[in-house]
């Protein structure tokens, strides 16, 4: 199969398409400067500027592009969030509907804050209303631009992803503090974190890349969300440090901003269609979860 991927050189994107790559896919990665990358058998580093008649037939088209989260969001940095993730998704569009073939699916990546914050609802694919922060927001805008795809006969993905777990991402600055024995619950501790390894993360878009029947939402969380308070009390554990410093919520909102949406709230989110559709998670569970990374 020929799958055209953006964000290809990102933390998922790389481990999707070393997955893609070893099952005899061709990945061609879109990427603003091919030129610093080197192609290979089973990939192929190509500009937003190239050709679409240059290109064989693809068969899917998979959408991870978007500026980092991390950092904190003044107004340019919200711009930057918006715009990338709403921009490239335009721009995928525009280069499959020139296409005379089209792609038999488009899987656009997406964000479990489409559903916002609360500490006592329960969300799954079937919970339309979206929340009223910034993030969920961009998700409305970025899912929209890519609900396009639908008109031109592509059955469309949305992956909702939660906070992913690996050796890049938000796991690794939950673990600095620990390590140096400051590490804690966030406030009461009380939010809920929708987690998801990495291998689930690559698995489940394998797998609504295979399956003809799926397509809308999809939440890319393990089936087992964790509250901070016992998130933190297990990552402790697995990294052998105390779990004793509560960081105040005034403390996260001063020193990060309003970037705090992604740590010092949360919500329950549960991939039901996943489970319901026979996906077999390879990390249902936290602790098996954060242990994996330590071993990777």
């Amino acid at each position: 199969m020929n799958i055209m991927i953006t964000g290809g050189t990102g933390f998922v994107g790389r481990h999707l398409t070393k997955a893609l790559a070893g099952q005899d896919h061709h990945v061609y990665i879109l990427t603003r400067s091919p030129e610093e990358h080197t192609d290979t058998d089973e990939t192929s580093f190509i500009g937003y500027d190239h050709p679409v008649d240059g290109l064989p037939a693809i068969q899917a088209v998979i959408n991870l592009a978007g500026d980092s989260l991390f950092g904190y969001w003044t107004d340019k940095k919200k711009e930057s969030i918006r715009h990338s993730r709403i921009d490239t998704t335009s721009r995928v569009i525009w280069m499959m509907e020139q296409m005379e073939k089209k792609p038999n699916v488009f899987i656009s990546g997406s964000a479990v804050g489409f559903y916002g914050t609360s500490e006592d609802h329960i969300f799954t694919e079937k919970t339309t209303k979206p929340g009223n922060d910034f993030l969920a927001s961009v998700v409305v805008a970025w899912e929209q631009a890519a609900k396009k795809a639908e008109s031109l006969g592509i059955r469309t993905v949305y992956t909702r992803f939660g906070v992913i777990l690996g050796e890049k991402g938000a796991l690794p600055l939950m673990k600095l503090p620990m390590r140096l024995f400051a590490g804690g619950r966030i406030g009461n501790g009380e939010q809920w974190l929708s987690w998801v390894h990495i291998d689930d993360v690559v698995g489940l878009i394998q797998w609504c890349l295979l399956h003809d029947d799926i397509s809308g939402p999809v939440n890319v969380t393990a089936p087992h969300p964790k509250r901070n308070k016992d998130f933190t009390r297990v990552l402790a554990r697995v990294l052998h440090r105390p779990n004793w410093l509560a960081v105040p919520t005034l403390m996260v909102r001063t020193v990060i901003g309003e970037m705090r949406l992604l740590i010092a709230n949360g919500q329950f989110v549960l991939p039901k269609k996943a489970q319901r559709h026979g996906y077999l998670f390879v990390y249902p569970y936290l602790q098996e979860a954060l242990q994996a990374t330590e071993n990777k």
